[in-house]
């Protein structure tokens, strides 16, 4: 406590204790200095939004034009170089193992800019350069003062440019990576000796950062872009060669409309003005198919028609080598030419029409503008050119069937007029003889005609009696097993089955085809007959049928030919020499074989017969002598 009176002031030398004793001086701050520290923080302040500012600005112009690089690195530049306070600015990207401009910005000097166009930006670094550098060690590289480099006091030409032109002073290199792989460099150069900050480089380093996903992201784009394409061009193709096969499908005969669809496709898939397409005639072309082909150019092809291609046309070099033929510019090679001339043809190809090697014709598309076609659009009109061919081929094999067919046809229709011809002819030849009728086709032999013939008629004696008296079947088995047994014979003797109606037979030789002896032959037939159907008589007889076989043979003429109506037609021997032979089988008794005298004057040194007597025939008004063949002379006959 202090008393009172005392002073509170410490002696001299005294140390004062407390609060206030332990107080520190402290130094007053100026306002000049809060001035500075303000706007250093102001400074601070705007330098990041300004690069904020830039940042968005570029992501704003990425994002505003994807797959454009140019509008991004020029953006991208021009705020590096505003807010680095540098000069000039410059990408370049990287190119094999050089580099490339690709912009600048900052009204660089003229003459400075024409130098380096001269010289090639990418040609010659000078090894001590911020680009090399930056490049090799994929790191930021800066030069306070290219005045001081080696290259300048040696003069390398691109250092002395750079100083010299466009008095460059400090400069700053950023490589650009992706993945660690050098993808470019993005230079700053100032005109005065003044590092770039720290801030500054990181700056620059955000920019090249951004630059890359710039440029994937525009490789990416590209590509997704070339594939779309890729993949629309290729469905264009596949549409166009569906089509093209479904009018082949429909029109297989019809070429006109499969060429014009092919020509259309063609034209229109290779973004081509008009086209035409010509197929091979000898040593000439003629157009089958046209597209949008100018008016004067269609007159100019009609009236000459089928041509001879000139020499140094480009028909004709297509047609000579066999391959491919592709002017870029028709008009500058051939301008007299008519396609030129009354076509406006520019670019232009040929694609020849080929099959096995041999030209079959040519397809030509042109454009009336200089824009070369593409290896893709020459393979799609080659595919066409291919499908021509096929079209072609498949039209000719098609004709060809249709020919056979028609022949074919006509084949089985003479193969059918021949069977019933056949038909015909059998049932009343034999088989050799109709077969021989019908390959020389004379069936005029069949028409009614005169020929002295011999006839031949044989039946059943007691036949009328035993069908009425017995059941139909045991009558038609009787019937078979007589006509089977006589059919033979007759066929094997060459007889002509003139009619058979019941059991009474008649046969007729020497027509339609000639015999040398007819009477002969057919007494030799009876004879056979007889015994024959004597065997089958025995056997009837043990069955209980009383039955017996009687023949009468007659020489003479008779008119013969085919009787009857479509579909039914029998082969007659009309006149007597027929009523004579049935009147002789109706008087001989079973077993004999009569025979008139003609037949006995044709066949008696061959037969041994016996006088029968003379009978009054009905419808013949004398007495005709008869005989009975007993048996042949010689077993040779």
């Amino acid at each position: 406590m202090q008393r009172r009176g005392e002073s509170k002031q410490p002696t001299k030398g005294q140390r004062t204790s407390g609060p206030e004793a332990r107080k520190a001086p402290t130094a007053r701050v100026s306002t000049a200095d809060l001035q500075q520290q303000v706007a250093a923080l102001t400074r601070e302040l705007k330098e990041a939004r300004e690069q904020q500012t830039a940042t968005s600005k570029v992501l704003k112009v990425i994002s505003s034009s994807p797959g454009k690089l140019e509008p991004v690195f020029n953006a991208m530049l021009e705020d590096a170089t505003r807010i680095c306070e540098a000069k000039i600015g410059v990408l370049y990207l990287r190119d094999g193992d050089g580099v490339r401009a690709v912009a600048a910005t900052h009204d660089a000097p003229p003459a400075y800019v024409e130098a380096r166009k001269q010289m090639g930006w990418e040609k010659n670094l000078p090894p001590d350069g911020v680009i090399r550098r930056a490049a090799t060690t994929k790191q930021v590289a800066q030069i306070t003062d290219i005045r001081e480099l080696q290259s300048y006091r040696e003069r390398h030409p691109l250092t002395v440019v750079s100083v010299e032109l466009g008095e460059f002073r400090t400069v700053l290199a950023v490589p650009m990576l992706k993945d660690d792989e050098l993808i470019g460099v993005i230079t700053l150069n100032r005109q005065e000796v003044r590092p770039f900050t720290d801030k500054q480089i990181e700056l620059v380093k955000n920019f090249a950062a951004q630059a890359v996903i710039a440029i994937e992201n525009t490789r990416l784009l590209n590509e997704l872009r070339q594939r779309t394409d890729d993949l629309t061009e290729a469905l264009d193709q596949q549409t166009a060669t569906s089509e093209v096969l479904k009018v082949i499908s429909s029109s297989p005969s019809d070429l006109r409309p499969v060429f014009q669809s092919m020509l259309e496709n063609s034209v229109r898939i290779c973004e081509a003005k008009f086209g035409q397409m010509f197929l091979c005639e000898g040593d000439k072309v003629r157009p089958v198919a046209y597209f949008n082909v100018p008016a004067a150019l269609v007159r100019w092809d009609e009236e000459r028609g089928a041509f001879q291609p000139s020499a140094k046309g480009g028909l004709m070099r297509a047609i000579l080598s066999k391959n491919v033929l592709r002017i870029d510019d028709f008009m500058s090679e051939q301008p007299s030419n008519p396609v030129v001339k009354l076509g406006g043809a520019r670019s232009y190809i040929a694609v020849p029409m080929l099959k096995e090697n041999e030209l079959v014709g040519v397809i030509a598309i042109y454009r009336q503008e200089v824009r070369p076609f593409t290896e893709k659009q020459i393979d799609l009109v080659q595919n066409f050119a291919t499908q021509a061919v096929i079209a072609i081929e498949n039209a000719r094999l098609l004709n060809d069937l249709n020919k056979l067919n028609q022949q074919l046809e006509q084949r089985v229709a003479d193969q059918v007029g021949e069977i019933e011809r056949m038909g015909k002819l059998r049932r009343f030849l034999p088989p050799q003889v109709a077969d021989l009728i019908v390959a020389s086709g004379a069936e005029k032999q069949l028409e009614g005609h005169r020929r002295e013939i011999t006839a031949l008629f044989c039946d059943l004696r007691g036949f009328t009696g035993f069908s009425e008296s017995s059941d139909p079947e045991d009558v038609m088995a009787l019937l078979r097993e007589y006509h089977a047994a006589i059919g033979r014979i007759i066929n094997n003797y060459g007889g002509t089955l003139e009619r058979y109606a019941g059991d009474g037979v008649m046969v007729v030789f020497n027509d339609p085809i000639p015999v040398d002896n007819p009477a002969l032959q057919a007494v030799r037939m009876a004879i056979d007959m007889r015994a024959a159907i004597g065997e089958l008589i025995e056997k009837w007889r043990k069955l209980g049928h009383d039955i017996g076989f009687g023949i009468g043979i007659a020489h003479g003429f008779a008119t013969l030919g085919t009787i009857g109506f479509e579909g039914r037609f029998d082969y007659a021997a009309i006149g007597t020499v027929s009523n004579v032979a049935s009147r002789l089988c109706d008087e001989a008794k079973p077993g004999q074989i009569l025979i008139s005298p003609r037949v006995l004057m044709a066949v008696e040194d061959a037969i041994s017969v016996e006088p029968v007597g003379e009978f009054k025939l009905k419808g013949i008004s004398r007495p005709l002598a008869t005989y009975n063949v007993l048996s042949a002379v010689s077993v040779k006959i």
